[in-house]
């Protein structure tokens, strides 16, 4: 089973088993991760699920067969503090390739 950490405003860090092929907007809601909503579900028809993907894994996100399209960009443009490694956490599904992934939520300022 991949890992991955969600990165939280006030610093702190969750890190959480996750079923393979799961989006990381499923395992947000599964796991209750405060600030992923997914209201839409995961039909990218809001922007609830908006995550930032660490500098060092977005090559190894989009080589997974996880690249963004103009309609996820569209969707990104009615988000909070969008930022060029901002992704829909509907569209980004985690496998063990992407065991220990690290995403951060809104808001959130660094990386350490």
């Amino acid at each position: 089973m991949p890992q991955i950490t969600f990165l939280h405003k006030d610093g702190s860090a969750q890190t959480v088993q996750a079923e393979d092929n799961w989006s990381i907007m499923q395992i947000a809601v599964e796991h209750k991760i405060k600030g992923i909503e997914g209201a839409c579900g995961g039909s990218m028809a809001c922007a609830t699920c908006h995550v930032y993907i660490h500098p060092d894994w977005i090559k190894r996100v989009n080589a997974a067969d996880n690249e963004q399209c103009e309609e996820e960009e569209d969707m990104l443009d009615m988000a909070f503090d969008v930022r060029e490694n901002s992704r829909l956490g509907c569209q980004v599904k985690l496998t063990e390739d992407l065991d220990g992934l690290i995403v951060a939520l809104p808001g959130t300022k660094n990386w350490e």
